[in-house]
């Protein structure tokens, strides 16, 4: 995502807590006056007073639980195998085959209008929020006004505050309904209020882009998104591959791009044992878990899809429940 990197464990388990303004420790006349001045540069930025009374109206002061979640956020120790075991299963494999068949108009339409693969559109909808089933019932404006208050990451998430309200002002989505993640990202594709304004459209053509409720805004704006970082239609993500024994452990990691050629030649093999595609294309290896886990060749749209969330194994989970839900679609090497 788009979305804020690391976040992703973490939003499920917030989806259900209260969206009440709950006074975190030390705010009080200190937020006031951060409140007031905020106003101020929110009116300069061409929001209007309309907008801002409203969005603004509730909010008491942080939200001590978004300050709590955003201080505890633990390094991630889960391997990629567990992982990719909670999020590619069966029934997100079924379920997203029934949302291919559910939508193939729209589908179609974003893939020959972005360039991007339908499989791929229906599987970061499925690891973003389980194809909206958990997009999250926290209040975007309560949680970025505490955020931007918050001197920790203030000036990112003050910046994120000012596009959620230009999204309120534009019209695109009610105030009630702007609800997501602790820590901002929205909607079925959890975008960030920047990623919204620079990558989001009205697919269904009804004057709003509204990525709440709409399944065509959701599937273009996520295609439209992927195409501005560069997604190539002609190349898949990757793949799982063998490696020889005595293999170089210093050549893995995404800062080594190889033609694939030289993959072969190394002895890298696909995961069943047969040669590499016979394709000019250039790959690096990763392997998440470490020289006694499952390795990875990946192309330029793994890099793409780590421009949405900078973690190699959401990429690898995207791009491996795509492959499941339909082999025989694939494009490319």
């Amino acid at each position: 995502m788009r979305s804020v990197s690391g976040i992703i464990l973490v939003i499920i388990c917030v989806c259900g807590l209260p969206a009440t303004s709950v006074p975190a420790k030390n705010a009080g006349e200190d937020f006031t006056v951060w409140l007031e001045t905020f106003r101020v540069e929110a009116r300069s930025a061409g929001i209007s007073q309309e907008t801002l009374n409203s969005a603004l109206a509730g909010v008491r002061g942080p939200l001590a639980y978004v300050i709590d979640l955003d201080r505890k956020q633990p390094e991630s120790t889960q391997s990629l195998e567990g992982y990719l075991a909670t999020r590619v299963n069966e029934i997100r494999i079924t379920n997203g085959r029934r949302m291919m068949s559910r939508y193939p108009t729209w589908l179609g339409r974003a893939e020959q209008k972005y360039g991007v693969q339908r499989r791929f559109l229906v599987a970061l909808w499925g690891i973003e929020t389980n194809y909206g089933g958990h997009s999250g019932n926290v209040p975007i404006i309560q949680a970025l006004v505490t955020l931007a208050h918050d001197v920790r990451r203030s000036s990112y998430f003050r910046k994120e505050l000012l596009d959620a309200l230009h999204i309120l002002d534009a019209g695109h989505i009610r105030l009630k309904r702007m609800k997501g993640s602790w820590a901002g990202a929205m909607g079925q594709c959890q975008f960030m209020p920047s990623s919204f304004r620079r990558y989001a459209v009205d697919a269904d053509g009804d004057g709003r882009i509204n990525i709440w409720d709409s399944v065509p805004d959701v599937l273009a704006s996520a295609a439209n998104y992927l195409k501005q970082v560069g997604w190539q239609d002609d190349q898949t993500w990757g793949r799982p591959v063998t490696l020889p024994e005595k293999f170089d452990f210093t050549l893995v990691g995404l800062e080594t791009r190889l033609p694939l050629s030289r993959w072969q030649s190394l002895g890298v093999r696909r995961i069943n044992g047969n040669s590499l595609p016979r394709r000019d294309l250039v790959a690096s290896m990763i392997a998440p878990d470490g020289p006694g886990g499952q390795a990875y060749l990946v192309y330029d749209n793994f890099r793409a899809l780590r421009a949405w969330n900078k973690s190699n194994a959401f990429a690898v989970a995207v791009g491996t429940l795509s492959d499941r839900f339909a082999a025989n679609r694939k494009k490319g090497g």
